[in-house]
């Protein structure tokens, strides 16, 4: 099968499985305990009401269904919020698909080629396909674009380098008019790459307090690269939203960002991914680095934590096939690093809806907010890897996946 006809493949295959979601106009699930990691509590045999894309009610196990809801029996499984990623390179359908089948009914886009993640989210708000729900950050406001520019015709004015507060302010305001709804850019250079060091600071603090500004006039948070400490605390004084990655970053940095309400995506699942065969990351140079990043990284975390800095969860890769990095992976080290098993599920889920500002929408399985819900066999706070295997997922009150029930009826 030729290149051109395997995508074609794929596409038909994606769509396919879109369209054969199943709209919950009046769906109850039944006989589950829900895991509420917003109240730090779970209610054992209980019911969800959904009416749409809305959760409409919560039954207790003595309360009757009404009349007119299709009944779904969960089997006893756990079902909680939908996990959210707030930091992935999203930009397919095919990716999409794969990010609702791990479980993942929200995401924060943190730079693509030429704006797919905003026609992503405009798909998933007017219906025509599930989700997962998109933040779309654009395109990356990075120094280079290299074959970003073919993105949009305003980008050539850019193409020698954005390297001043004027060709920031610029790119904030492309990105803004083609409807993101977030501003991603660096602090350090990157990890995975052979050639460039991370802990290397990109952009000063002025140039970052140009981002910010110009962000802010459009009402949209500002998401910063940042590995090193210099470049770090820079974003962090600068007024950034959150801290991705923060492999290096010094006590004073996180104390800093603790006491402004800085958030800090990690994405120690990442780095994970630069030492193990597979994934996205198989290069001899960055292997070695990530042998040497990753305990950095966990002392960093450990020392997050004993602070107060509040964490959201962030797998960084574009759910591709070869993806094996997942937010469900990340929980797994965050619990083995010394976070407390709600803070948790909290970080994906209620920590990462604050952070988008989507604490009335998403996160919580709460009347009134969509009805984003997945189901694992295991309650995850004793647990954890169940959420690795989600058998049930519901996105905007559309069944997803169900692989329930596992027995065959006569």
């Amino acid at each position: 099968m030729s290149f051109h006809v395997n995508i074609i493949y794929s596409l038909l295959v994606v769509t396919s499985c879109f369209s054969q979601a199943k709209a919950a106009d009046s769906l109850a699930l039944v006989n589950a305990h829900l895991v509420r990691p917003s109240l730090s509590k779970i209610d054992s045999n209980h019911s969800i009401l959904i009416v749409g894309k809305t959760i409409s009610g919560i039954l207790g196990p003595e309360e009757v269904i009404p009349d007119g809801f299709r009944q779904v029996d969960l089997e006893g499984a756990h079902l909680m919020p939908g996990m959210i990623d707030v930091h992935t390179h999203l930009s397919s359908l095919a990716s999409a698909r794969i990010a609702l089948m791990s479980g993942v009914t929200t995401v924060r886009t943190a730079g693509v080629a030429a704006f797919q993640d905003v026609t992503l989210s405009q798909l998933v708000a007017d219906g025509h396909i599930a989700g997962p729900d998109v933040i779309p950050a654009g395109v990356y406001v990075t120094p280079n674009l290299g074959e970003t520019v073919l993105a949009d015709p305003r980008l050539g004015s850019l193409m020698a380098g954005v390297d001043d507060a004027q060709k920031l302010r610029e790119l904030v305001r492309i990105n803004a008019d083609r409807g993101a709804k977030v501003i991603k850019t660096r602090g350090t250079e990157r990890a995975g790459r052979p050639d460039t060091d991370p802990r290397k600071q990109t952009y000063t603090e002025s140039q970052l307090e140009a981002v910010v500004d110009e962000a802010a006039k459009f009402g949209l948070p500002v998401m910063i690269h940042a590995h090193g400490d210099e470049g770090a605390r820079a974003a962090v004084l600068a007024g950034a939203r959150s801290i991705e990655h923060g492999t290096f970053l010094s006590e004073e940095t996180l104390r800093l960002m603790a006491e402004k309400g800085t958030y800090l995506v990690p994405t120690f699942i990442t780095l994970m991914d630069l030492i193990e065969p597979g994934g996205d990351y198989d290069q001899p140079v960055v292997n070695m680095r990530g042998r040497y990043m990753i305990p950095k990284s966990e002392a960093m975390i450990r020392k997050a934590l004993d602070l107060g800095v509040t964490f959201a969860t962030g797998a960084d890769n574009s759910y591709l096939d070869a993806s094996t990095s997942r937010v469900s992976m990340e929980a797994m080290h965050f619990l083995r690093l010394g976070m407390e098993p709600w803070e948790v599920l909290r970080a994906l889920t209620t920590n990462g809806a604050k952070l988008l500002g989507l604490t009335q929408t998403t996160g919580t399985l709460t009347v009134g907010a969509e009805a984003d819900i997945i189901a694992v066999l295991d309650n995850p706070l004793d647990n954890i890897r169940a959420l690795q295997d989600v058998v049930t997922v519901i996105s905007n009150g559309q069944i997803v996946i169900n692989r329930l029930p596992f027995g065959i009826e006569d």
